[in-house]
């Protein structure tokens, strides 16, 4: 019998916070944050360099304090208490491993100081990675050190695990190996998962929710295939323009010479006027217009777009 039980109430939720802030001296890193991110999903965390990604991580693994408001973990756990740090795993954009230790070393201070650990699922899987136990961590290659540090967050046997960058500093190759290792651990413990990554082509491919911060606040947050297919892009005729973007919020406005074209959130375009066309629009596409639009927003319930 499982010793380590990982799945999710219905109505849990990963992360909740309510009006929280962090400020340093007289700036904000993170301010009025207010979201809710539900339980079982594979959650990407975007947004531009200070948008306040690894403060909100930071926070809500409890690293940090916050200076406003709360955020609360699986549930009800607050952030940092003792239920909370048994529950959660952190894996931090330098991997915060001991390059002098050996792997085995590594593992050993993983179990000192966790209270719920899987020491034989760890060796287990750092064998199937072909990772020398007696190797010396500074002696890895980035992406094994990669490898060992989301070995050692998943040997917690965690319900909530939280990556801030960890694609960052790996080759194409090792992302690639790190993605594939990390959706075999969602497969099989259904853990809830939240990371932030500049890669969003990576995101794209695993991540079924999406929140986007911009200057410290969340401008979008939402499951992947609503937000995907609550946008289009319609191409037409520039002199119809004005009419058209009167009939749908519109994001992005981009005309040049006779053609148009607008990114608009709208789940229905029917009444789009003949001789427009309309295309859909990758997840890739949806973030990078809303970071260009920092006005624009997406949240959940009858929030105004920027036109």
């Amino acid at each position: 019998m499982n010793d380590f039980p990982t799945g999710h109430r219905v109505n849990e939720v990963a992360i909740e916070a309510s009006g929280l802030g962090k400020r340093y001296g007289r700036a904000w890193a993170l301010r009025d944050c207010s979201l809710s991110i539900p339980a079982g999903h594979v959650v990407g965390l975007v947004g531009p360099n200070g948008a306040g990604k690894t403060t909100f991580l930071s926070m809500a693994v409890g690293l940090t304090p916050p200076t406003t408001g709360e955020v609360r973990v699986l549930g009800a756990h607050p952030a940092g208490s003792a239920d909370a740090l048994d529950m959660v795993a952190f894996v931090a954009q330098d991997a915060a491993l001991y390059r002098n230790l050996s792997v085995a070393d590594m593992l050993r201070v993983g179990r000192n100081l966790n209270r719920r650990w899987d020491g034989a699922r760890a060796r287990a899987r750092l064998a199937e990675l072909g990772i020398p136990l007696g190797r010396r961590v500074g002696a890895l290659s980035g992406g094994q050190r990669a490898q060992v540090a989301l070995t050692l967050a998943l040997a917690k046997r965690p319900g909530l695990l939280v990556l801030d960058e960890p694609l960052a500093a790996l080759d194409p190759l090792a992302r690639h190996d790190f993605m594939a290792s990390l959706m075999a651990a969602v497969a099989e413990d259904g853990v809830s998962v939240v990371f932030s990554s500049h890669v969003v082509a990576e995101l794209e491919r695993v991540c079924d929710h999406l929140v986007v911060l911009q200057d410290g606040r969340v401008q979008v947050s939402g499951d992947v295939e609503d937000l995907t297919g609550g946008h289009h892009v319609l191409v037409g005729p520039a002199e119809q323009a004005d009419e058209v973007a009167a009939l749908f919020p519109v994001v992005r406005d981009r005309r040049a010479f006779a053609q148009a074209h607008l990114l608009v959130r709208a789940a229905d375009i029917r009444h789009v006027p003949p001789g427009w066309q309309c295309h859909p629009v990758s997840l890739e596409e949806l973030v990078l217009t809303y970071m260009r639009e920092p006005a624009a927003a997406a949240l959940p319930g009858p929030k105004a777009v920027a036109r």
